[in-house]
């Protein structure tokens, strides 16, 4: 359902748009982008695991300091591009 209601409105921007591609008129953002998600993307991977892990009852320092560290890793990774 997400992923249907991501591709129909991926679709109605580019028809409103006029456009090919998201981006196709801001290829600086674009390229931006490319190049930032193999890392957030990997980032939000382990934030994943480590939510679980914290799901499952382990609060240790070690652990919260690395959600933190995905946080942050995250944030930065973003920058403004959301």
């Amino acid at each position: 359902m997400i992923v249907e209601e991501f591709e129909r409105t991926r679709r109605m921007l580019l028809l409103i748009k006029q456009q090919e591609r998201l981006l196709e008129k801001n290829p600086v953002l674009s390229r931006s982008i490319r190049l930032r998600n193999p890392y957030v993307d990997a980032m939000s991977l382990i934030q994943v695991e480590l939510l679980r892990r914290k799901q499952a009852a382990d609060s240790s320092g070690d652990l919260n300091y690395a959600m933190g560290a995905t946080i942050n890793g995250i944030a930065a990774g973003l920058h403004n591009t959301g």
